[in-house]
């Protein structure tokens, strides 16, 4: 009788004993990328003047990340599938260091704003690239449970955290510096993704690329995501905006039967329409309108109405941080295993919906620790509680060669509920605002002095959508999401243990077929 052979830890994940070093180092990557949505936010004002940036041009130096980012994104995923997630994220690592060096050295307009568009280009392979090695490394439940706990609490909690970050830069160092911290973080992670982070084998498609859906879903995802950022400026009812999300349908539409038919495609739909990840897809997008909400509209009135300072203003954001760290390491990771995964992820963005409720009573003299204090650490507490499980079921019976672009479509969704519901709910806040005012104000000295006031009110009036959306979200959970409890055990429904339901064999789920 022959001893058994030792585990590959290229063939079985869970036994290489490298995984929770590679999850560190898979983490960091994820911060860098998350903390770069906002740490920027904070430096623009101080690079805008440095590098005389018009007002009507500021924008960009946002918009030219989120779009290039937002748009290729479905590209990167598949990129990481066809040529392997490991290769995927070194090169995504060393692209948007490179890029992130590139804007910290410019010397005008157009060479930022190009580095803010290879930042993108980069973060759109890195993102989907990184989430796809955390779910075929981590496939035993309660391992899986904590590590996308840990990760949960990452992807919540880095915005924040770079609310912080970009105030103590901008304030102690200079503008610059938002862009340069993201090299160490890359370097580190490139060093940890060549000396520990491992792919298992198989786990490659091996097909030609889909060139038509990568076409149309890119220019899709772009006139989506810039037709969002137009009505921000321009209004919902100006031509350009109407052009572009017209457009958008019938790019995204033609994408669909594209797909439908070819034999290898871009995003196979099998992907999206199984009803626990649609589901998912659907309920994150909303959930992050509302907390783009809080997260614009609190920074704005800490800032302009209580006068913080950059670096206050992060620091004020705390509260929600811790929240969701525990959200999703305590009650997330605790619970995932015993509960399905709606009943986390309903009463979560209705704890998060709560929070938020609690900002519709805010004035320009309210108090930081008996209003705002509260609200962000139920907002914390909820979206911890509600995206850890989310995440994990997004990527658990789904074939390891769509790893990739599976997890593409949750960045996808939260990018295009990010754009949406700053669009939308930045419309809303300004229009309550204007009819304030029109009421109050009998004079331009009235409008000058009602001004924090009527800002307010608008931000109220915003919020109050906010809250709606996020009980969307919490319905859509309950309603379209039914598997069961994240262990391996039967459940209901679609959800009924890894793989069924969603239309594909036992076999090809990504705790089996690690090995193929």
């Amino acid at each position: 009788m022959h001893a058994p052979a030792p585990s590959d830890p290229q063939s079985d994940p869970q036994s290489d004993p490298q995984r929770w070093k590679a999850l560190l180092f898979i983490g960091m990557a994820q911060l860098m990328v998350v903390l770069d949505t906002t740490v920027v936010n904070i430096a623009l004002p101080s690079a805008q003047h440095d590098l005389g940036i018009s007002d009507g041009d500021r924008q960009w130096v946002i918009t030219a990340y989120s779009l290039a980012f937002g748009s290729l994104l479905l590209f990167g995923g598949r990129i990481a599938d066809l040529t392997g997630r490991r290769r995927a994220f070194i090169i995504g690592l060393l692209g948007f260091a490179g890029a992130s060096a590139l804007g910290g050295l410019a010397t005008g307009p157009g060479m930022l704003l190009g580095a803010r568009a290879l930042q993108g280009v980069f973060g759109a392979l890195l993102a989907p690239a990184a989430l796809s090695l955390l779910a075929i490394t981590f496939t035993e439940p309660k391992e899986r449970a904590k590590a996308f706990g840990i990760y949960g609490a990452i992807s919540g909690a880095g915005g924040a955290v770079g609310l912080i970050l970009g105030g103590v830069l901008t304030e102690y160092l200079n503008w610059r510096w938002a862009l340069f911290v993201n090299i160490p973080f890359a370097a580190l992670a490139v060093f940890g993704a060549v000396t520990v982070v491992r792919e298992p084998t198989g786990a490659r498609t091996g097909a030609r690329l889909d060139l038509p859906g990568v076409a149309l879903a890119t220019l899709g995802l772009l006139s989506l995501v810039y037709g969002f950022t137009r009505a921000e400026s321009d209004g919902w009812t100006a031509p350009v905006t109407l052009a572009l999300l017209v457009a958008s349908l019938l790019l995204l539409g033609a994408f669909v039967l594209v797909e439908r038919k070819v034999r290898v495609p871009l995003l196979p739909l099998r992907v999206v329409t199984e009803r626990n990840r649609g589901g998912i897809y659907l309920s994150l997008g909303l959930a992050v309108i509302g907390m783009f909400g809080l997260f614009l509209f609190l920074t704005y009135y800490l800032q302009v109405v209580k006068h913080y300072s950059p670096v206050l203003t992060g620091f004020a954001f705390l509260p929600m941080i811790v929240g969701m760290v525990i959200g999703s390491t305590q009650i997330g990771t605790r619970l995932m295993t015993r509960l399905p995964p709606r009943l986390l992820m309903g009463p979560g963005f209705l704890t998060s919906a709560l929070g938020i409720a609690l900002l519709t009573r805010i004035e320009v003299d309210s108090s930081y620790a008996a209003l705002i204090l509260p609200a962000q650490v139920l907002l914390g507490l909820g979206m911890g509680t509600a995206f850890m499980p989310a995440m994990s079921l997004a990527t658990r019976s789904v074939r390891p060669q769509d790893a990739g672009v599976a997890s593409a479509m949750v960045s996808t969704s939260q990018q295009v509920g990010g754009s949406i519901g700053t669009a939308l709910l930045n419309t809303i806040a300004a229009g309550a605002t204007t009819n304030w005012l029109a009421e109050h104000a009998r004079s331009p000295a009235d409008r000058v002095a009602l001004a924090d006031a009527a800002a307010v009110h608008g931000y109220a009036a915003a919020i109050w959508w906010a809250v709606g959306i996020l009980v969307t979200a919490a319905v859509v959970a309950f309603t379209l999401i039914d598997a069961g409890r994240q262990n391996g055990g039967s459940g209901s429904g679609s959800g009924a243990g890894p793989g069924v339901g969603s239309g594909v064999d036992k076999s090809d789920v990504a705790p089996v077929a690690v090995n193929h």
